[in-house]
């Protein structure tokens, strides 16, 4: 994940949290055109609201509660949506689901839709499910998604963690929260971007809860340390198995490839009915943060800090193991007893180091050779990974995406070093993208990127922070291999700068226009009066695409002022659904 200098934030859900978004932000307001009242269109009134009972008790009608229609010249009254804010950071729920009568809310209309520009997926809180196994704040993510749809959101991304799913015992799997969280998405109308995360949850930027990796996962790697990754240190990183034994079987008898298969086979075969439908990707973690790449730069226990170049991950037996074979193969058994050592700690800077340094030791034989090597067994753990999933979800129309990091700081040095020490092969003379892009393009996957959201001048220019320049070349690498491109912010953003930025860059020319953009993340910020009024202008915008939206400005700014009105009524009748029941 890719992240700034001055904007270091915690996670959305569970805790209220202030973003300084610094000189970035924009305070202004756009003064509205003179009033008109208008009738209620037809799509809204399409809406009803129903409390369903248990089996046998009929149903009981709600009315929604009335709210006139506000004009524009009213907008400095913003709308109240406090009732969202306050439910997602509750946390008080029933003991039971067999307790609550099941509340059902069915939006007919709005939102969504087909988009002449670039749909917008938005991220849920990493605990949208429980560790026990139920859905999180049930009754606040209906009014949170509720409020999403009507505002013109495509749908929504959600993690599904394998530490909660296949928790105790290998091959037992429970997707009681996941079968609430999709059926309520079917119901409303969103669609759903599954994330398949085989990471740990905890220890990467925004990280607000931890989910550790499944129990019978961390009983073995007690047992046998070097299946987590290992820093030159000798420093163990639990949030993903060691790539370095992906083939071997040592997760109780299976290899770690055949427990991602088996998690994703039993996925599909779970959620048969809503692939293609409701669930339309399956994005497939592959390293920490769900991102291909080594967990090079851990912020957990102070081990890394910004804009520090990290440190390579190749340190356990088996990576050690490989690397000796390479060496073999080349001829050259010097190179086998590990990584450089000469490449410094995590918190460096390049000229720091005399492998990284202006003509270090990444030019040299040596480094081509180690460089080579480590980046191609990332390469090759995305190839397996994607072999089993492309066959597994081969017939369910979904797509398959990989997420990739960008890693911006340093990104204007020779070496581009804490690319390389993630495993990107990316330097001056050498385009580490690239590769990436084919690989993801034998298998038909989407290229999704992050810091997308970020401009150049935005960043501290004494790292040599390029992350425009990055996305260019990630977008040219992506286009030559043939392969969509979609997007990401990888920090969360509410400002119109933010939103303008992502504009030009995903919804730009039809050509460059990536196939969507996921939006970080849900939570209280996101639903305060000012966000969410930026945020609704900012999905029209996307919708109508970079062209059409500055055409048609004042158009698409009127619409998006009518979203935002009509989620006054939407939240008002949440409340009222979650004081009754």
């Amino acid at each position: 994940m890719a992240f700034n200098l001055a904007t270091q934030v915690g996670a959305l859900c569970g805790t209220p949290v202030v973003v300084d978004t610094g000189s970035a932000a924009r305070t202004d307001q756009q003064s509205g055109p003179a009033a008109v009242w208008k009738p209620q269109p037809a799509w809204e009134q399409n809406l009803r609201c129903r409390v369903q009972k248990g089996t046998g008790q009929g149903e009981a009608e709600v009315t929604p509660p009335m709210s006139p229609r506000r004009s524009p010249l009213l907008m400095a009254v913003q709308p109240d949506l406090s009732v969202a804010c306050k439910a997602l950071v509750a946390d008080k729920e029933a003991a039971t689901v067999e307790e609550e009568e099941e509340l059902v809310i069915e939006h007919l209309g709005g939102g969504g839709g087909s988009v002449k520009g670039v749909p917008v997926f938005v991220m849920m809180p990493l605990d949208t499910v429980k560790p026990s196994g139920g859905l999180n704040r049930r009754k606040a993510m209906n009014a949170s998604l509720m409020a999403l749809k009507k505002a013109g959101v495509e749908g929504v991304m959600v993690d599904v963690w394998w530490g909660i799913v296949e928790k105790e015992r290998p091959g037992e799997y429970d997707w009681r929260g996941y079968d609430e969280f999709m059926d309520m998405a079917r119901r409303i109308g969103l669609k759903v971007q599954a994330v398949m995360s085989f990471h740990q949850c905890g220890g990467n930027v925004g990280d607000s809860v931890t989910i550790p990796l499944p129990e019978w996962v961390l009983e073995e790697m007690d047992k046998d340390p070097d299946l987590s990754y290992t820093d030159q240190f000798g420093r163990r990183n639990y949030e993903y198995v060691s790539l370095g034994c992906d083939t071997l079987p040592v997760l109780k008898g299976r290899t770690p490839i055949q427990c991602y298969a088996d998690f994703m086979r039993a996925f599909r075969d779970h959620f048969a009915p809503l692939l293609g439908s409701t669930i339309v990707e399956i994005q497939v973690g592959m390293g920490p943060a769900g991102e291909l790449r080594y967990p090079s730069y851990p912020e957990l226990n102070g081990t890394w800090k910004f804009p520090g170049i990290g440190a390579f991950q190749c340190y356990d037996k088996y990576m050690l193991s490989s690397l000796k074979a390479a060496a073999e193969k080349a001829g050259k058994m010097e190179w086998a007893n590990g990584g450089p050592s000469d490449a410094g700690d995590y918190k460096n800077w390049p000229e720091d180091t005399p492998f990284f340094r202006h003509d270090g030791g990444w030019n040299s034989p040596y480094g081509e050779f180690f460089l080579s090597w480590y980046s191609q067994m990332l390469l090759d753990h995305g190839e397996r990974i994607l072999s089993a999933a492309t066959s597994i979800f081969n017939s369910t129309q979904v797509k398959i995406s990989v997420k990739v990091a960008g890693i911006h700081w340093h990104y204007g040095t020779r070496s581009h070093a804490p690319e390389l020490t993630a495993g990107y092969y990316n330097t001056r003379h050498r385009d580490g993208y690239l590769p990436i892009a084919r690989m993801l393009g034998r298998h038909g996957a989407v290229f999704n990127f992050t810091c997308v959201e970020m401009r150049d001048g935005e960043q501290p220019g004494e790292a040599a922070c390029k992350p425009e320049e990055l996305v260019r070349q990630v977008a040219k690498a992506a286009r030559e291999a043939g392969v969509e491109l979609a997007g990401e912010n990888a920090l969360p953003r509410y400002d119109e700068t933010a939103h303008e930025q992502i504009l030009n860059t995903a919804a730009g020319d039809e050509e460059e226009k990536m196939a969507a953009f996921t939006y970080l993340r849900m939570g209280p910020d996101l639903f305060q009066p000012d966000n969410w009024r930026r945020f609704v202008a900012f999905v029209k915008n996307m919708a109508e695409g970079k062209d059409r939206a500055e055409q048609c400005r004042e158009l698409v700014e009127r619409e998006a002022e009518r979203s935002v009105d009509a989620t006054v009524p939407l939240v008002q009748e949440a409340a009222v659904a979650l004081v009754s029941s």
